[in-house]
């Protein structure tokens, strides 16, 4: 008797990567391109895009790479990444939702213009952007054999805190949209699933003071430390997996344990 086991491999896929400039967009690009998958970089900064592309292409010499500039607040630049990915690289086979921004938002006393502009922009990015990339992605997603959406949401979206209401809100809305879309996209063959990291080490934190991060961590995280980008990239790449193809609607959390410890 034979057994076929599903292929754990993502080489020779197109895999599109928003917010691939910094953190766990860069590390997830980078696990992938070391996958032997091809990888599309999407970031609003050039410069950062430039240094994240001259990395991979150093690591990984016969990887097949683009970076398309893209700032995923504006709809014609999603239509330039979506055109741009299918032209060079024929199709999309996995989207990685990964762009987003933290802003302090106080309902309670901040200035209604303030509050007003940082809440239209973090929804604009954390979560419309998300379903506007999805929509152009579709036609593209249905045609692969192993259709794969992946949204970064935030353990904010499963414990939450003061001060921080347009990133709780969107972060929330992100899991929302993932199991809408599982379940509306299953006829397809097309997965949707969404990771909530914890607190990770990227340029988001790093505006905290390392001591406080390691109290916090000490307080907070089972595992005592704060995580790796490339500890969350390799969970996208594990839902990513023609392998993962029974996995949908799933809300992970890689968080050291963090939003199952009650303190």
């Amino acid at each position: 008797m034979s057994i076929n086991f599903a292929s754990r491999s993502v080489a020779e896929s197109t895999v599109m990567v928003t917010g691939a400039a910094s953190g766990m967009g860069r590390a997830t690009a980078l696990l992938f391109a070391s996958e032997g998958a091809r990888v599309v970089l999407a970031d609003r900064s050039e410069e950062e895009l430039e240094q994240v592309m001259t990395e991979l292409c150093d690591a990984f010499p016969q990887a097949e790479a683009l970076s398309v500039v893209c700032d995923v607040r504006k709809p014609e630049d999603l239509k330039n990444l979506v055109s741009a990915t299918v032209e060079r690289f024929g199709g999309i086979d996995t989207l990685v939702n990964n762009a987003g921004i933290s802003r302090r938002n106080n309902i309670s006393e901040q200035e209604e213009a303030e509050f007003e502009e940082i809440w239209q922009e973090v929804l604009d990015i954390n979560l419309t952007a998300h379903v506007r990339l999805v929509r152009l992605a579709l036609p593209h997603l249905k045609e692969s054999d192993a259709g794969r959406i992946i949204n970064i949401a935030s353990s904010e979206a499963l414990v939450s805190q003061g001060g921080l209401i347009s990133y709780s809100a969107t972060k929330s809305g992100v899991v929302g949209i993932t199991r809408s879309m599982a379940i509306e996209l299953a006829d397809h063959g097309i997965t949707a699933n969404c990771v909530c990291p914890g607190p990770i080490d990227t340029g988001m934190t790093a505006r905290y003071p390392e001591e406080a991060k390691a109290k916090y961590a000490r307080r907070r995280v089972p595992m005592r430390r704060y995580g790796r980008p490339d500890e969350v990239a390799q969970m996208t790449l594990n839902l990513a997996l023609p392998a993962s193809s029974y996995v949908t609607g799933a809300v992970i959390p890689v968080d050291g344990g963090m939003t199952m410890f009650h303190v």
